[in-house]
């Protein structure tokens, strides 16, 4: 396995400063944003390290010689927008760089982009599920004509008000999963698995790791905490915000002993990226990079630099 760390919580660094950051502090590998280049729509989304656009030749070999140089590899391009938004022209912007990121990906030759399958929140699974299958089938082929992996990340996207009662992204639990892969067999489609959304939706984040273990493409270290007090007083129906806090690995509910276990017994040996989303970490550049440093030191205990 290889650790490293998901690009997005240093927004004002370049891709060559990142890296080097990366090396200096021990990582292996870092997940590259790839958003198109404007403003965020929200927190962690809109970062640009890499852009795609018009992505050249010329600019993958600049991007080769900078991860040789510094010795730190890209575990995979990241993009996590709403390819089903129900707003026709979002869910067409988001088709559309979901397949500049792939190309991309391959002109590297990393192989790996992760993502959302994305949503209509204001609809069911079922009455999302054939507009599902008319994006995603032709996205899946056109990674699988090109080689790369498309790891889907877990995260229901359900935090605000405007995102209740579906959420914004669909692949959020093994009912779901099994019918998605099911539907869309390719070697090419699984997972971007993140352990600690199944803590608050209180699922188990152990079983999915052997049912899907030819499925887990890349893996987000991240660790969660329930507050129990706030559960008690607005109940499971609030948006999950107002009862649970992200927290940096080592600092929430997670057994990270127990998951990095199960992950070595089902013969997992890809990448497992530090995604920050912990607000006290949060007030400053240093502090975030501080924030690496401390979640570098605390997942060596399970993952040994080779």
């Amino acid at each position: 396995m290889k650790l490293g760390f998901v690009s997005a919580i240093l927004p004002e660094l370049s891709l060559e400063e990142v890296l080097r950051f990366a090396a200096e502090t021990g990582y292996d590998c870092v997940e590259i944003m790839c958003w198109p280049v404007s403003k965020a729509e929200r927190r962690y989304a809109g970062v640009t390290h890499l852009d795609v656009t018009d992505f050249s030749d010329t600019q993958a070999e600049s991007v080769r010689r900078l991860v040789e140089s510094t010795g730190v590899a890209i575990s995979g391009l990241g993009y996590y927008p709403n390819p089903l938004s129900p707003n026709a022209g979002e869910s067409q912007a988001a088709v559309e760089h979901i397949r500049k990121v792939i190309q991309a990906a391959a002109r590297l030759g990393i192989r790996q982009m992760n993502t959302f399958v994305g949503r209509d929140w204001t609809r069911s699974i079922d009455e999302n599920w054939q507009r599902f299958l008319e994006v995603w089938r032709p996205l899946v082929a056109f990674a699988e004509e090109h080689q790369v992996r498309i790891g889907i990340e877990n995260c229901p996207m359900l935090f605000t008000r405007d995102e209740w009662p579906g959420g914004k992204n669909l692949a959020i639990s093994p009912a779901i999963w099994r019918r998605m892969f099911s539907e869309i067999p390719s070697p090419f489609f699984g997972l971007n698995y993140d352990p600690s959304h199944m803590i608050w939706q209180q699922m188990d984040y152990l079983k999915p790791l052997r049912e899907f273990s030819q499925r887990l493409f890349h893996i987000h270290a991240k660790d969660v905490r329930i507050d129990h007090h706030r559960l008690d007083d607005v109940g499971i129906l609030a948006t999950p915000l107002e009862y649970h806090v992200p927290k940096l690995p080592g600092l929430g509910e997670i057994d990270w002993g127990k998951f990095f276990s199960v992950l070595t017994d089902v013969g997992y040996r890809g990448p497992i990226c530090v995604e920050v989303e912990d607000r006290a970490y949060e007030d400053s550049l240093e502090s975030r990079k501080a924030s690496l440093v401390q979640c570098h030191t605390y997942l060596r205990n399970f993952i040994p630099r080779r």
